[in-house]
């Protein structure tokens, strides 16, 4: 193959495929629906034309028979006052117009036929019109329910390329919002640590601030451990200390320590085997 019938079949192809792409079905049928109702109205000139004509030589049929007549009726005229001569001459005339008939009727009969097979053609090809017309809107209406019905199921499954660019347009927004809540949650961390000064009118010294959030943990503890070890048995823990914040004071345990040895010996005694074991 050569290289211009190679070139060929390429645009060929190329534009059998844009031009494929570009075809609206909708508009085909309409535009041949429209070239059939011309070719249907051009018909029905034609028939309209040749019947004008058979009705023109109809009249002038019907005005040679009228002077045919009057021929005849003169040259009774002239032959009833003697006058062979006229009438001889008024007979030839009425021959050739009887000619002239006989070509003239030749002429409206061929005339009619043309026009019958007119009519025939008009009414096939209107009757051909009404169905293309019907099969048409028949087409077009479950092409466009189909081109709908695609619409949707693209756009349900995400492959339509406006759902793509809306689906593209979340996904990024998504993205530049995660982006933002890290990085706020980047800046209250360092805000809190002290690595940054926060110039919004805060408190200064946030280190001091971060060093007495540190002891009030460490309280928290101690509180937690007090009274655990009151439920426990092995101290009491103030109600002061705890509802104060403020951990229990340990030289109040052996104060407390006799009392109860000198009430209950035998659970003292008990108390402090586990202590001895240990």
């Amino acid at each position: 193959m050569s290289v211009m019938k190679r070139l060929s079949m390429i645009f060929k192809s190329k534009a059998n495929r844009a031009l494929d792409k570009m075809e609206d079905p909708r508009e085909t049928l309409d535009y041949s629906y429209q070239r059939q109702l011309e070719l249907l109205q051009k018909v029905r000139r034609g028939v309209a034309d040749v019947a004008t004509s058979r009705k023109r030589v109809e009249l002038q049929i019907t005005g040679l028979e009228k002077q045919a007549q009057r021929y005849e009726e003169q040259g009774r005229k002239a032959l009833s006052v003697g006058r062979e001569d006229l009438a001889r001459e008024a007979l030839q005339r009425r021959s050739n117009l009887q000619t002239q008939m006989a070509d003239l009727k030749v002429q409206h009969d061929n005339l009619q036929a043309e026009e019958e097979k007119l009519t025939t053609a008009s009414q096939r090809l209107q009757s051909k019109v009404d169905s293309f017309r019907t099969k048409k809107e028949t087409i077009k209406a479950t092409y466009t329910a189909a081109e709908a019905q695609t619409r949707i199921n693209e756009a349900f499954s995400g492959i339509s390329e406006e759902m793509g660019d809306v689906g593209l347009a979340i996904q990024r927004a998504e993205d530049k919002t995660a982006t933002m809540q890290a990085r706020a949650g980047a800046i209250d961390e360092l805000l809190a640590s002290g690595a940054l000064d926060d110039y919004s009118g805060g408190t200064k010294g946030d280190d001091i601030q971060a060093e007495l959030d540190r002891m009030g943990g460490g309280m928290d503890v101690e509180l937690e451990l007090a009274r655990m070890k009151s439920e426990l048995g092995q101290g009491p823990a103030p109600q002061s200390a705890i509802e104060q914040g403020q951990p229990q004071q340990q030289p109040q345990q052996p104060q407390q320590a006799p009392q109860q040895a000198q009430q209950q010996p035998g659970q003292t005694q008990q108390l402090r085997q586990p202590g001895e074991g240990a």
